[in-house]
């Protein structure tokens, strides 16, 4: 019933910026935790960003000072503005949440499908 749905990828040049969102639908009551990963070729999926439900962030050392996550309550809707792009974060994007439904607050994890992020230069 709930899904994510992620948009923004593409292709861009090194030195470049893209934002990513990625926006919750379906039976949804409240959304605790989001977060941004992503998953090159021939390596495993990797924490870029999380954002607890107070604001509060992480971000893998490799993307500090570059990428800011942050997320529109209203529209349970999180973002990944990334700056200053590098070849090295060519991967593909997931989101995830942990979200509660039926006037609860029992959290399950979910994930999105991905978008394509590739820097050429």
């Amino acid at each position: 019933q709930v899904q994510l749905v992620e948009s923004g990828g593409g292709l861009v040049q090194a030195g470049g910026s893209l934002r990513l969102s990625c926006a919750a639908s379906g039976s949804i009551f409240s959304i605790n935790a989001m977060g941004w990963y992503r998953q090159a070729p021939g390596k495993q999926r990797e924490l870029v960003a999380t954002i607890t439900s107070g604001g509060s962030t992480n971000y893998a050392d490799s993307v500090k000072g570059r990428f800011t996550i942050s997320r529109d309550n209203a529209k349970n809707t999180v973002y990944l503005q990334m700056n200053s792009l590098k070849a090295e974060d060519t991967a593909v994007y997931y989101c995830n949440a942990f979200i509660s439904g039926g006037g609860s607050y029992y959290y399950i994890e979910y994930w999105g499908q991905g978008t394509q992020v590739t820097v050429s230069s």
